[in-house]
Formats: structure tokens, C-alpha cells, sequence
């Protein structure tokens, strides 16, 4: 039976290997991406009509991101021996995430000393047009970290998937999952259960990601329609320069961690390209959290780091966003004529670490985000939030590519920290670039890309 099963694998891998470039999900994005950017530069109208088809496969994602967490996270804790692996998993995670987000602050910070995007624009606040803005405030005010931790505890158990609230849902899984490995084997013919049904979702998923070139063509049709592209050249430092340091963050930075974890950064990029296209189509990282925790496992990580690691990276590793934060406070300072002492800029550093935890999760995150910072931080006027109002759209594909690649890397790391690499699985995909489908177990087995 093992025998039948492997040579069905490798046929199925071989299938996969074969298939020509247009039937490929990568090539299929990337096309859908280009027609709907010229559609939306040359019949604006029509770009903007197609919003439905970006917005409604991001439901048809976000439908299934909660009970896609919570079966991963059950399962994968449920299976584990030693329950004090849990929270040793966790406390890495979370040194992990605390020391990135500070170095991708602190490199935000220094660009924007070194470049200064917003020197000699000398804008005066009071003539600035805050109306978008104000909504921004208003709901960066409820964004404390008080509201936020109790915010972790649902109402009730199905509040939290009616919801949608990513954090919920991993609270509810991770303590659910403990209670079923406590309980021991009376319990396992649930996780056998839960195990199958996991299987079924990510099934589902692989069905759904065949609908990404449609929802990328009308995502990007849309940003392209309503904004346009000239947009971006009223503030071309800034996103040249955000777009700049956030490339060398990935290239050198997690490139280093890369290396020192035993893989190179660029072959990441490469087995992620699927995901990384539909990322920057949609301009949301949630499309592609599926698929980022089904290749994670493909790639050799365990089930149980996984779930963990990828689901809280979403909240807590935002390395994308916090480069954009202290780079967009410092340019707004610059463009209103205002000069920050290094305390203030200090100031800046801790009170953006904090806000960017308060504010996870949020739709508009990264500028609900920095409008919670510019709240405290009464030097910068938050009124300059509507100088970057504009541009703030094509920034946040940037954010969400640069956050994705992110909680990839801290993935791996936490694995190998752990020492739980499937080490077969990781020279596939890194040492031998086999990039199929073979070997994942949940995942979707025909997603040759």
C-alpha cells in the first residue's frame, strides 16, 4: 500500500513538473495583475466597476482563514507530547517578533534621517484638508493596549468565527488545543476528526485559490482606476524611499537570518512567488495566510509551529508596517518644518511599538496605526496624516509584501530554534528547489506552482 501510495506521489509530482507556464497560478496572477493595471490606467471607470471581484475573493479567503487556524493550531497541539513545548514555541515567537519589529523601526528611522523625503516641502498644517483623516483618529483612539488584550477574549465561541477575529480564534484553538492533549486518548477519535476535516479546508482552499488571477485583475483594476498612477509622483520620495528600505530590510536584513537559519532568502521569495503575487494584487496579506501556512508545512515545519508562529506573526510581526510607521511620522515632521529632538524621536520608537500591537488586525491597520502614534506625539501634527493620504494605497502593498515575507522567515526560524525541521522536506524545497506539491500533508495537492 505504501508502495502504491509513493508511486501515485511521484506521479502526481511529475504531473505537476510538466504543466506549461500559462496553467501555472504564478504566471496567472502575474498576467491578471498587468491587464488589470491597464485597464484601470486606460478606462478608469471600468477598473473601478471591477472592485467586486478583488473584494469578493478576499470573503471567499476570508471565509475560511478561521476554521483553517483553528483546525491547524488544534490538531497540531493536540498531537504534541510535551505541552510545555506550547508555550516554549510561543516565548520564542514572541522574542523573535519583539526584536525585528524594533530593528524594522529603527531602520525607518534612521532612513528617513539620512534621505529626509519631506525636507523643504514647508507645508503649513492649518492648510491641510483633515477630513479623511478624522476617521483615521477617531478609531485610533479605541486602539489602546488595554482594549486590545481583553479584546483577545471573545464573547462566546462562535462570536469569534462570526467575527472573523484572527486573535480570537488563536486564543480559542491554542486553549482548546491544550485541553485535548491534556485529556489524552479518550480524545484522539475527536482529533482524528478535526485532522480529516482539516484536510477537507485546505482542499478548499486549493478550490479557491484557482479564483486568485480574478480577484487580483479586479483588485488591481480598481487601485489603478481610482487612484491612478500619478498619484504617486506628488510624493515620489517618500514611496521611492519606503519602497527602497523595505527591499534592503528584506534582501539584507532577513537575508542574513535566512543564511543563519540554513536557507537563502531569495529561494523563499521563489517557492512563495504564488503567494507573493497575490499579496501584491490585493494588497492584503490575508488572502494568501492559507497558503502561507500550507507551504510552511511543505517546506518542513511542523503542523504545531506553524499554526502558532503564522497566525500571531499577522499581529505581532508586522515588519513592513512598522518601517512605514517611524519613515511616514519623520516625513510628515520634515514636510510641516518641525524638528524632533532624539529624545522625541526615541519617544516616537517606543510609543510606535506599542501602537502597532494595539492596532492589529484592524482594516487600515498601518494608518490607523500611525495615526495612534502621531495621537501621543504632540510635535507632529496629525493633521500631516493628509499628505499621505494619496499614496497611502500603493504603500500598503509594500507593507503587506514585506510582512508576509517576514512571518515566512520567522516561521523557519522558530522551527530550527526548535529543532523540528523536517529536514528532508527543507533540502526539497531550499537545496533541490523541487517546489511541487509532494509531501504536504494537509495541503492542496494540486497546486503545482
Amino acid at each position: 500500500m505504501n508502495g502504491g501510495g509513493a508511486v501515485i506521489a511521484i506521479g502526481a509530482s511529475v504531473s505537476a513538473q510538466r504543466q506549461p507556464l500559462y496553467a501555472q497560478l504564478y504566471v496567472q496572477v502575474l498576467f491578471a495583475i498587468v491587464a488589470g493595471g491597464l485597464i484601470g490606467h486606460f478606462a478608469p471607470e471600468t477598473g473601478v466597476a471591477l472592485k467586486p471581484l478583488g473584494d469578493g475573493f478576499i470573503k471567499l479567503v476570508k471565509m475560511i482563514i478561521a476554521p483553517v487556524i483553528f483546525l491547524t493550531i488544534v490538531t497540531g497541539i493536540a498531537g504534541m507530547r510535551d505541552l510545555g513545548a506550547v508555550g516554549r514555541v510561543a516565548g520564542k515567537a514572541f522574542a523573535y517578533f519583539l526584536c525585528f519589529s524594533t530593528i524594522a523601526l529603527i531602520i525607518g528611522l534612521i532612513v528617513a534621517n539620512v534621505v529626509q523625503p519631506g525636507a523643504g516641502m514647508n507645508i503649513d498644517p492649518a492648510s491641510l484638508d483633515t477630513a479623511a483623516v478624522d476617521e483615521y483618529a477617531r478609531k485610533a483612539k479605541d486602539q489602546t493596549i488595554t482594549a486590545f488584550l481583553l479584546a483577545i477574549i471573545p464573547t462566546s465561541v462562535a462570536g469569534a468565527f462570526v467575527d472573523g477575529n484572527l486573535l480570537q480564534v488563536l486564543f480559542i484553538a491554542i486553549s482548546f488545543g491544550i485541553a485535548l492533549a491534556s485529556v489524552g486518548a479518550p480524545a484522539q477519535p475527536l482529533v482524528g476528526m478535526l485532522e480529516a476535516l482539516a484536510a477537507g479546508f485546505f482542499r478548499l482552499v486549493a478550490i479557491f485559490m484557482r479564483a486568485a488571477p480574478i480577484g487580483a485583475f479586479g483588485a488591481f483594476a480598481f487601485t489603478i482606476g481610482q487612484y491612478g498612477v500619478g498619484v504617486i509622483l506628488n510624493l515620489a520620495a517618500l514611496v521611492a524611499t519606503f519602497y527602497i528600505t523595505s527591499l534592503l530590510f528584506v534582501i539584507v536584513v532577513l537575508g542574513l537570518v535566512a543564511r543563519g537559519a540554513g536557507f537563502s532568502i531569495f529561494t523563499l521569495i521563489r517557492f512563495l512567488k504564488a503567494e507573493l503575487l497575490l499579496v501584491l494584487g490585493t494588497s492584503s496579506s490575508e488572502s494568501a495566510l492559507p497558503s502561507l501556512m500550507d507551504k510552511m508545512e511543505r517546506a518542513g515545519c511542523p503542523k504545531s509551529i506553524v499554526g502558532l508562529v503564522v497566525p500571531t506573526g499577522y499581529s505581532f510581526n508586522l515588519d513592513g508596517t512598522n518601517i512605514y510607521m517611524t519613515l511616514a511620522a519623520l516625513f510628515i515632521a520634515q514636510a510641516t518644518g518641525i524638528e524632533l529632538s532624539l529624545g522625541d524621536q526615541l519617544l516616537l520608537l517606543a510609543v510606535a511599538m506599542l501602537s502597532s500591537k494595539g492596532a492589529a488586525g484592524v482594516t487600515g491597520a498601518g494608518f490607523i496605526t500611525l495615526a495612534a502614534t502621531l495621537s501621543i506625539l504632540p510635535s507632529v501634527p496629525i493633521a500631516g496624516m493628509a499628505l499621505i493620504l494619496g499614496i497611502d494605497r500603493f504603500m500598503s502593498e509594500c507593507r503587506a509584501l514585506t510582512n508576509f515575507i517576514g512571518n515566512a522567515v520567522a516561521t523557519i526560524v522558530v522551527s530550527r530554534w526548535e529543532g523540528a525541521i523536517d529536514e528532508e522536506r527543507f533540502a526539497a524545497v531550499f537545496t533541490r528547489r523541487a517546489f511541487g506539491p509532494e509531501g504536504a500533508q494537509p495541503g492542496p495537492q494540486a497546486d503545482p506552482d
